[in-house]
């Protein structure tokens, strides 16, 4: 249709095709992320109980941390967990970019070392807010000075020692600054096939962001990790498991038991045993002054004599044949 106004009408738009159908499993890798790779070598030690112990450790950790970095930079900072992962040593050190500003520390009274690691830009930042800079000026590619060192230890001591607070509820450790790297490939904090716990936490320093790792030992922390994981007894239930302890063993001593004296055990043959009959004679072989068995579940645990008590047979307990000295206990 034409108009003297507007001249041909457009024409219109084609429907849009309909999107391809996605091949299956597509969306659910999607929402898991790129596949990982597992060294069937080196089986998964970190366990579901292991994560949860830790990561509230590591959560406690990244809420002080973040106060900490305010306070000291006087500038906005934040540090916040991102997950907990198991590598090998190796691998993990593969995936830091060099340079980055690595610092390793004793864990007394544990064995090995932990590692601290983020980026060196961040790191150079944080001297210039400590010496009253913006930290927004582009930041040197270098190691720092021994000026630079010894100001940010003061703050990654401070660091530590919350470290070491968030994880008081697993286990003790006092964490001591022992090194300083640059290069990945140069921090030797443990074996390159030592499996180690990685926390990642996502960190920000005014503009500045990156990722900031803490690397512990797996072996160090096992024990303690399987302590922490395992269910922990209120006191009421600590106390009523206790009773029922005392009242089993209380009952325990009442428990009727049968009780047989016998003779000593006589063996016969099947055909002797068949051809049984009244007023046949079977021979004990027991002689007449050796005592009889006292027995509980075919289990001889005394040796009596026959006698009698106010016009009952009993059986009066004698030392057994090979502790002539016990104590003799008449019943």
């Amino acid at each position: 249709m034409t108009t003297p106004e507007t001249g041909p009408a457009p024409a219109a738009a084609p429907a849009p095709a309909a999107a391809p159908p996605a091949p299956a499993g597509h969306s659910l890798r999607s929402r898991r992320g790129e596949p990982r790779t597992y060294d069937f070598r080196r089986p998964t030690k970190l366990s579901r109980e292991h994560v949860r112990v830790m990561q509230i450790a590591q959560e406690a950790f990244a809420r002080q941390a973040t106060t900490i970095l305010t306070t000291f930079l006087r500038a906005g900072a934040r540090l916040e967990l991102d997950g907990i992962e198991q590598f090998s040593y190796d691998d993990y050190i593969g995936t830091l970019p060099n340079p980055s500003f690595i610092s390793t520390f004793s864990m007394e009274p544990l064995v090995g070392k932990g590692l601290l690691a983020f980026p060196l830009d961040i790191a150079m930042a944080m001297v210039d807010h400590m010496l009253g800079g913006s930290g927004v000026a582009n930041q040197p590619n270098r190691p720092m000075t021994a000026m630079e060192t010894t100001i940010t230890n003061h703050l990654l001591e401070r660091l530590l020692g919350e470290f070491a607070t968030s994880l008081s509820s697993v286990t003790e450790i006092q964490p001591v600054l022992i090194g300083r790297e640059y290069n990945p490939q140069l921090a030797q904090a443990a074996a390159g096939s030592d499996t180690v716990m990685v926390a990642s936490f996502a960190m920000a320093v005014g503009s500045r962001e990156g990722e900031a790792t803490v690397v512990l030992p797996f072996s160090s922390f096992a024990q303690a990790l399987n302590n922490a994981a395992s269910p922990q007894l209120s006191e009421s239930a600590r106390l009523k498991r206790q009773r029922a302890r005392e009242a089993l063993i209380e009952r325990l001593n009442l428990v009727p038991v049968d009780v047989s004296v016998r003779f000593a055990p006589l063996t016969v043959s099947s055909s002797d045993l068949l051809s049984l009959a009244v007023d046949d004679v079977l021979l004990l072989r027991h002689a007449r002054d050796s005592p009889l068995e006292v027995t509980t579940n075919d289990v001889t645990f005394a040796y009596a004599i026959a006698s009698n008590h106010r016009r009952r047979l009993a059986a009066s307990i004698v030392p057994t044949p090979h502790a002539p000295h016990a104590a003799k206990d008449s019943a």
